[in-house]
């Protein structure tokens, strides 16, 4: 089989494994009414359920960002899409709750696996910083992409037949994309001008199993705590004891990598100012749109009655906006410079999420919802690609798995923490829609805030581009 060499066809098919990846997050958001109906689950497990694959993903993704930087990006690759596959077909099959919550934490760990090395190739199939930056431009674009196709989608095709054909999906882009991954380029980890020739061992990265364990268990330990709140309150032992036990699991792993010589996550790694405020956009505009799709969800179908297939169809203009502002995302960025495109994108995503505070339970869809559905998603598309380009520009080809693990562990933190803290927010409140507008203005308020911080980074020109005369151009090698 020849190696795929043309960048254009390459990113293609891995754009639509990145899109595929975060679409599979969503997939179950419409139709989580009829799963928790067919398997007779509380909120404790629907909340569970929408969570398990996020939690697996988000927990995972550094040992997969690891794991690549050792071995190279496409056996690391084969091996994610190989069980992402197997566990989207499990899925589809599983005869009960708890086998279906199982799939769904594999699910989880074979896109850990595949997110970050799907970036390595991508940097081997555009090796010039400024064609790199310009990739990941429309990389960022495309998550946002995938989990608003997951939402539009699953509605229809629940009501049309059954959500057990919605893993179809993932299914079928696993599969075709791990047939043609052998034509790939190798992504061979990179290291400095002659350590391959001399201490051939050691150009890779130790495993760092300790610091694997210590934040695998830390972050789904914590982002659990989160999850359980919205049904046992917060002085419940069953929040405060994995709560408790999360962040002394983090604090570990934090003071292992500081004594380790090869560590997990390098403590200087997250010290870029730009990195760190990049990665915060990322999660507080993923726990923003991952809110809408489940708040209008629960209230269109639980409260208005209305059937899984109208509410995917209420989506379906965020999505065209959403279609139109990722294509122009990536120019924009070129021209104004991402720390601007960042900070503007999330002030409109803000704007949005505060014209949905105003959800009340007669709110009409005209006037009450769709000006907010029709914001936020042109402030998210921009949101995502500006954060892309801060968070993995500047990085050495030898850390691009662990600069990729990290954008992505940012972004399946905000569809499990961030909205587990959100929607934990809500059931404080007495009334059910008024905790949903709290929980839609608190997401706003944070997305206001995190853009006043973008805003005042400086916007220094990164390396191998050109701040604002860039010009977008086709992909190619």
């Amino acid at each position: 089989m020849a190696v795929i060499t043309t960048g254009r066809y390459g990113f293609a098919l891995l754009g639509v494994v990145q899109a595929t990846l975060i679409l599979t997050i969503t997939i179950l958001t419409v139709p989580l009414p009829l799963v928790a109906r067919e398997f007779g689950l509380g909120p404790s497990g629907v909340l569970l359920l929408s969570a398990a694959y996020g939690l697996s993903f988000s927990s995972l993704l550094l040992l997969g960002g690891r794991l690549t930087d050792r071995h190279g990006g496409r056996p690391v690759l084969r091996a994610g899409l190989a069980l992402f596959a197997a566990a989207s077909i499990a899925c589809a099959l599983a005869p009960g709750h708890p086998v279906l919550l199982a799939s769904r934490f594999a699910q989880g760990a074979g896109a850990a696996l595949t997110a970050p090395a799907a970036v390595a190739v991508v940097r081997v199939l555009h090796p010039e910083p400024a064609a790199y930056r310009r990739a990941m431009a429309t990389w960022g674009g495309l998550s946002v992409l995938g989990a608003t196709a997951g939402s539009v989608v699953s509605g229809a095709v629940a009501a049309a037949v059954s959500w057990r054909w919605l893993f179809a999906v993932p299914v079928l882009v696993a599969l075709a994309a791990l047939a043609r991954s052998a034509a790939l380029p190798a992504a061979l980890p990179a290291a400095p001008a002659g350590a391959r020739q001399a201490a051939p061992a050691g150009a890779r990265p130790a495993l760092d199993l300790r610091g694997a364990v210590l934040a695998t268990t830390g972050v789904c330990a914590a982002s659990y705590a989160l999850v359980a709140s919205t049904e046992h309150g917060w002085r419940s032992p069953w929040t405060y004891g994995p709560l408790a036990a999360g962040l002394a699991l983090l604090l570990a792993f934090a003071a292992a990598e500081r004594r380790t010589p090869d560590p997990l996550l390098p403590p200087g790694f997250l010290a870029d100012r730009r990195r760190a405020t990049a990665l915060a956009a990322v999660t507080a505009t993923a726990a923003g749109t991952a809110l809408t799709f489940v708040l209008l969800s629960l209230y269109l179908q639980q409260l208005r009655g209305w059937s899984a297939a109208a509410t995917s169809a209420a989506f379906l203009p965020y999505a065209a906006v959403l279609l139109l502002a990722g294509r122009l995302a990536g120019p924009l960025t070129a021209r104004y410079g991402p720390v601007a495109v960042t900070a503007g994108g999330l002030a409109v995503a803000a704007a949005g999420l505060g014209l949905l505070a105003g959800l009340a339970p007669d709110s009409g869809y005209a006037l009450g919802l769709l000006p907010g559905l029709l914001l936020l998603p042109a402030g998210a598309a921009a949101a995502f690609a500006g954060a892309a380009v801060l968070a993995t520009g500047g990085v050495p080809p030898e850390r691009t798995g662990l600069a990729a693990g990290v954008f992505n562990t940012a972004m399946e933190l905000g569809p499990t923490a961030g909205l587990a803290a959100l929607m934990a927010l809500a059931a404080t409140r007495p009334s059910v829609v008024g905790g949903y507008a709290a929980a839609f203005a608190a997401a706003a308020v944070g997305l206001a805030l995190t853009a006043v911080a973008v805003a005042a980074l400086p916007r220094t020109t990164l390396p191998g581009t050109t701040e604002r005369t860039t010009r977008i151009k086709e992909f190619t090698s």
